[in-house]
């Protein structure tokens, strides 16, 4: 949903969106002064269990013809793809640990294990995705150029098979991340520079053309007569990759509680707005160390967009400051358990693969135009309920 002003929808004045942005800041501030030995050892130790499960992995496959090691080969590889995509590259492109001045752990040098190109991942993702999040007509993440996403994306008769796009999405994750920087959008309405087009289309064919070789043609080769055995194992650890990289990702930016905006919504936006915006567009998951290690850290989705360059296993203590300070100021803040928010999620995605007027929203609508001008100021705890009431309601966990 877009909400119409931030501002006034979170009750807050122009003096309290400034010092809100100013706590943000000081958060900043303090990580980035105590960073040191503890979170080098951390992202070190990551890569080294990384490496070591794809190597037994693949070790594992020579004997893929036997089904246990076909199962525990492709479970270990599907682990070690996970944590290279999730924990390590994506974090290591944000420029998480660039402060180590680690040529092999650097941001300008890391090369993933996905289809994508580093470069245009760092393009799509880092600058358009994180600068314009859930800013409709600029975030191409909103449905990945496939999907219907919000309400107020025009609907069109292709939308009806959302559901099939959304599985083909889900289990060639790595392809549909691949063509993301191409802005399939432009390509559609003639806006994209055929050179740009054509330089990019070659990046992604190299690119692509490599994982395929080392995944279905080199390693199952070095299997001799196992060879299809490995390869299915090979198949299965990716799609395996692939499905949870794209639960994950659907999870932080598509629950109820994470709102879409409009281009007018972000003119003149100030940096502490800008903040704002991050944590009422962002949604976040519960669970355990492990769960937030696989997922990239990316369960605490709104501390990753507040600070996509800060260590990510940092997350965890930046999360209780944050969502503090939201209570403080009274804030929304989305969180749930894993299973929910994506249920949320594709929910959403079999609804609006129809016209709105065939279903209800399951979010709050902004105040309607002619409705007089909210008070500027922060409202009484008396107040605020019926504030609440007359906005739709909104809860600080996904339910």
């Amino acid at each position: 949903m877009a909400i119409s002003d931030v501002r006034e929808y979170t009750h807050l004045t122009d003096e309290e969106v400034e010092q809100i942005g100013r706590e943000l800041d000081a958060i900043r501030a303090e990580v980035e002064e105590s960073r040191g030995a503890a979170d080098a050892a951390y992202i070190n130790r990551m890569i080294k269990v990384q490496r070591g499960l794809a190597f037994a992995g693949r070790v594992t496959l020579l004997a893929s013809h036997r089904k246990p090691a076909w199962a525990a080969g492709a479970a270990m590889l599907g682990v070690a793809k996970i944590l290279e995509n999730m924990e390590i590259g994506h974090n290591v492109m944000h420029g998480q640990w660039d402060w180590m001045n680690d040529p092999e752990i650097h941001s300008s040098n890391w090369e993933w294990d996905t289809a994508q190109p580093a470069e245009q991942w760092k393009h799509s993702h880092n600058y358009v995705h994180h600068q314009f999040t859930n800013v409709l007509g600029h975030d191409n993440d909103i449905g990945y150029g496939i999907l219907r996403m919000a309400r107020e994306q025009k609907w069109h008769p292709a939308n009806l098979g959302q559901p099939v796009y959304n599985a083909l999405l889900a289990s060639l994750f790595q392809w549909g991340v691949a063509l993301h920087d191409l802005d399939i959008e432009a390509i559609r309405k003639g806006k994209k520079d055929p050179k740009e087009m054509k330089r990019q289309l070659g990046q992604i064919w190299r690119k692509g053309r490599n994982q395929v070789l080392k995944d279905y043609v080199v390693y199952p080769a070095l299997s001799g007569p196992h060879w299809r055995t490995t390869l299915t194992a090979n198949a299965t650890a990716n799609v395996t990759r692939n499905l949870w990289s794209y639960v994950i990702i659907f999870c932080g930016h598509f629950p109820d509680g994470a709102m879409h905006f409009t281009e007018e919504e972000i003119e003149d936006e100030t940096r502490a707005e800008w903040y704002l915006r991050q944590i009422l567009g962002a949604a976040n998951f519960e669970g355990g160390p492990l769960l937030h290690i696989m997922s990239g850290n990316l369960g605490y989705q709104i501390e990753h967009h507040l600070f996509p360059d800060l260590p990510s296993n940092r997350y965890g203590e930046i999360a209780v400051k944050v969502r503090a300070l939201c209570d403080k100021y009274d804030i929304p803040y989305t969180i749930g358990p894993l299973h929910r928010q994506y249920g949320q999620a594709l929910r959403t995605i079999i609804k609006l693969s129809v016209p709105n007027g065939f279903t209800t929203s399951d979010k709050p609508e902004p105040p309607s135009p002619d409705r007089a001008p909210v008070e500027r100021g922060r409202k009484s705890d008396a107040e605020r309920p019926s504030r609440r009431a007359e906005l739709g309601g909104w809860s600080r966990k996904a339910s």
